[in-house]
């Protein structure tokens, strides 16, 4: 049996689900490959979305039109916007989700697309032909023939769990690896390694002691991830916190010799910047606590989940440890964390479409290139989607096919995604990758209230975005412009205004200026700005849809604009790099201002450009800016 598809997707996690629907709405017939069509989307450990620079990937890829910010807003149980503390470049929304209806929500999403079908099966052998991947064949012998594939496999490649010192084969918990699959990619030339990753025990929410734990609501009003309007009908569950104890750490002390992580067992690379509860004791021997979030899993049931506390120890240790925290002192479980080792392949061996170097319109897209994450693993899928549908459609105005390398590719100024991949392609990877604002070096463009600004004219140009998400975009951007015309014209006058001003605490003007001016002071917003502004009340109200939206991106564009402007002149300079020669005019050694790490490789490579160097792994972005500013000298 042979079915035929423009473009074969082979995984059904977050992202095979982006790159399904990308393809399919980009007019590529698709079949979406998946081991269980009832864990489509499966949220493996932590059932959330978003977080610190993780979110702003979530209103990126919904800006560009996919779905990860849509099922998240139908299916979230709570919200939150982190980093309100400091300047809007670090804010980041965060949802807790239900995770059975978030599953539900992705399927029904699946279903409703055009030029999609899902096949139920596990792939065993990928097919290559003079060079170029033309398909799969499965564990039951049906041949999946296509002019793309894109490979999702997450956790799945040759799997291997470990809770103490028992291992057993698997991809996730209760589901079987992928044994040969590996083996028929890397025979062609394309060369794999391992990483591991973990999770943590799963607790009956009627087994503790909530009177013993500080509640975490979340927050009112509620934010969401799509620039959509989406309805959100799940009831509001909090989150609770509480740390480990000098008790609990003695337990999972004398479990060490037990532990996968320092008997032998895995010796493959985990997260750094999510560890287990165990490397956290062996790291950091002087903490006597740890903090833990005990987060719900849904509306309607009782199980949740310990974040903080991922571990592979023995499951009689990981027990035994939590019931010294007051709250757990009676927890059931119903199953221990355990760890996972699988394969993953060379990112710098893809174009930044995420299409193979080695095997033409192949592409790899999440874990299997060596990030951890769902976000991640969402905004690579939503690219390699539309890269493969480009791939095999016939490009009309160039008269003639794309080539390698050719496509969508997104840049580091323009989004985080941007950022993820040119990370992934030119400095790869020896741990899991995991996004952070510290790794964007533009964050003050790349900001989560202005994805939609960045992308959703690129993404209908694409064919990605409906005219529904277009118009809606355009009816914001001119609410954004009215709001900043008004006060860029609006006068004021000194002496009405700086009674308010001084009740404020801020400055009392000594003339008059304009609206705009008064808006750039840490003290002033726009809600109380127009008591004080005639007129500006109206113009704040005037939007049918998302006033507190619109509003707040007007006052970042206004109270920011001149960090903002710098910061694209700078990015500006940053696409220059190629043309501009640096060896020969440093002495590193002497540049106190760079990184010792980055002193050393720089000193060693000794490279002919400055975008050369940039891609130096230990080179940071942030390096590369002082060069550019010791240039400019």
């Amino acid at each position: 049996m042979t079915l035929k598809y423009d473009v074969l997707v082979i995984g059904g996690g977050h992202a095979g689900c982006e790159a399904a629907c990308a393809s399919a709405r980009m007019g590529a017939r698709t079949c979406l490959v998946t081991m269980d069509m009832n864990k489509i989307a499966q949220m493996s450990c932590n059932p959330a979305v978003g977080g610190i620079a993780k979110g702003q990937i979530v209103r990126e890829i919904d800006a560009l039109g996919g779905r990860m910010g849509i099922v998240t807003d139908l299916t979230s149980i709570q919200m939150r916007m982190l980093n309100r503390s400091k300047g809007p470049a670090m804010w980041s929304p965060r949802a807790q989700c239900d995770r059975e209806k978030f599953i539900r929500t992705w399927r029904e999403q699946l279903d409703q697309t055009d030029n999609l079908d899902i096949w139920q099966d596990q792939a065993e052998e990928l097919l290559v032909e003079n060079g170029e991947a033309v398909g799969v064949e499965t564990i039951w012998g049906i041949t999946l023939r296509a002019k793309a594939v894109i490979i999702t496999a997450g956790t799945f490649l040759n799997g291997l769990m470990h809770i103490g010192r028992k291992m057993v084969a698997g991809g996730r918990i209760a589901e079987p690896a992928v044994k040969h699959f590996t083996e028929s990619i890397t025979r062609h030339g394309i060369t794999s390694a391992r990483m591991k990753t973990g999770t943590p025990v799963r607790i009956d929410r009627r087994s503790v002691h909530f009177e013993e734990a500080e509640i975490q609501p979340g927050e009112d009003p509620i934010y969401g991830f799509s620039y959509m309007d989406i309805p959100r009908t799940s009831k509001q569950l909090p989150c609770w916190t509480f740390n480990t104890n000098a008790e609990v750490h003695e337990i999972l002390q004398r479990g060490l010799p037990d532990s996968p992580l320092y008997n032998g067992q895995i010796n493959s690379i985990g997260p750094r910047y999510c560890p287990s509860i165990e490397t956290k004791l062996v790291t950091f021997p002087e903490r006597h606590e740890h903090p833990l979030f005990l987060e719900p899993e849904g509306e309607n049931t009782n199980e949740m989940y310990l974040n903080g506390f991922s571990s592979s120890m023995p499951a009689e240790i990981q027990i035994e440890a939590l019931r010294k925290i007051p709250a757990l002192r009676d927890i059931k479980a119903y199953r221990p964390g355990y760890a996972i080792e699988y394969d993953f392949f060379d990112p710098t061996l893809l174009y930044h479409t995420l299409e193979s170097k080695i095997v033409r319109n192949l592409f790899f897209a999440g874990q299997v290139n060596g990030t951890t994450g769902y976000e991640e693993a969402a905004g690579q899928g939503l690219v390699a989607g539309i890269n493969a549908a480009l791939n095999v459609q016939y490009d009309a105005t160039l008269s003639r096919q794309i080539q390698p390398g050719e496509g969508f590719i997104m840049k580091r100024d323009e989004s985080y995604i941007g950022v993820l991949i040119d990370d992934l392609v030119t400095k790869g990877v020896d741990e899991p990758y995991r996004m952070f604002t510290s790794r964007a070096e533009y964050r003050i463009l790349l900001r989560q209230d202005n994805a939609d600004e960045r992308l959703t004219e690129i993404a209908y140009q694409l064919g990605m975005a409906t005219r529904e998400r277009y118009d809606w975009w355009m009816e914001k951007k001119g609410n954004i412009e009215r709001i900043i015309d008004f006060c860029a014209n609006a006068p004021i006058k000194a002496a009405e205004v700086n009674a308010a001003l001084e009740a404020m605490g801020t400055t009392p003007l000594r003339a008059g200026c304009k609206a705009i001016d008064l808006i750039g002071r840490p003290q002033i917003n726009l809600r109380k700005l127009s008591d004080l502004v005639p007129g500006l009340k109206d113009v704040l109200e005037a939007p049918t849809n998302r006033k507190e939206e619109i509003a707040e991106a007007a006052e970042v564009k206004m109270k920011y604009s001149g960090y903002i402007e710098r910061e694209r002149e700078i990015a500006k300079k940053m696409r220059r790099l190629e043309d501009i020669k640096i060896r020969g005019r440093f002495d590193y050694d002497s540049l106190q201002s760079l990184s010792t790490e980055c002193r050393q490789k720089l000193n060693r490579i000794n490279p002919e450009t400055l975008a050369q160097a940039s891609r130096i792994p230990g080179v940071s972005p942030s390096d590369i800016n002082v060069l550019l500013v010791l240039l400019g000298r």
